[in-house]
C-alpha cells in the first residue's frame, strides 16, 4: 500500500515521503494514528509542491553522502584511552565518540545510530569501523592508544 508520510518515522520514512508498506502496518499502525495518508491521485495533487520538495531534498542528500564518503575514506580518528599493560581498554570506544569526533575535527556530522562497529574496541591498535552514508557504506579508521603512549 503507497502511503504518504506526515511526520518522520525513524526506520521508514521522512515527513512526505511516499513510501511502500504491508496492508496490516498501514492500516493498524500508520493510519488510525494519522501518521500517514494513502497516497490518492486527490492526496499526491494537493501535496504535489511537498512531494516534488521532498525529492529534491532526497537527491541533495545523496550527493552530501557522496561528498562525505570522499572525505571519510581519508580520515583516520585517533583515541587516547586508559588501557591496562596488555593492551585492554578500561572503557570500550563507542559509536557515540567516533560521531562526536567526526563532528568536533572534521565538521562530519553522521548520526551516531549510523556508526555500526562489527567488534567492540575494546584493545588498543588500529581498528576499522564503518559509517552508513544513506544506502552507502564507508569505513574509518580507528586508532587507540594507550594514555601512556601519547608521545608520538
Amino acid at each position: 500500500m503507497e502511503l504518504l508520510l506526515l511526520e518522520d518515522i525513524p526506520g521508514i520514512g521522512v515527513k512526505n515521503d511516499i513510501i511502500v508498506v504491508k496492508e496490516g502496518f498501514a492500516l493498524n499502525n500508520l493510519l488510525p494514528r494519522r501518521r500517514a495518508l494513502v497516497a490518492t491521485p486527490a492526496v499526491r495533487k494537493r501535496y504535489a509542491d511537498l512531494i516534488k520538495t521532498r525529492a529534491e531534498d532526497r537527491e541533495r542528500e545523496t550527493q552530501l553522502m557522496r561528498s562525505a564518503a570522499g572525505v571519510l575514506k581519508d580520515i583516520v580518528l585517533k583515541f587516547v584511552k586508559k588501557a591496562t599493560k596488555s593492551g585492554k581498554l578500561y572503557a570500550a570506544v563507542s559509536e557515540h565518540e567516533i560521531a562526536v569526533m567526526l563532528s568536533e575535527k572534521h565538521q562530519v556530522e553522521i548520526p551516531e545510530v549510523d556508526v555500526v562497529i562489527d567488534e567492540h574496541i575494546k584493545t588498543v591498535g588500529s581498528h576499522t569501523v564503518k559509517v552508513k552514508l544513506g544506502d552507502k557504506e564507508a569505513e574509518v579508521r580507528i586508532e587507540v592508544v594507550s594514555e601512556g603512549d601519547t608521545g608520538t
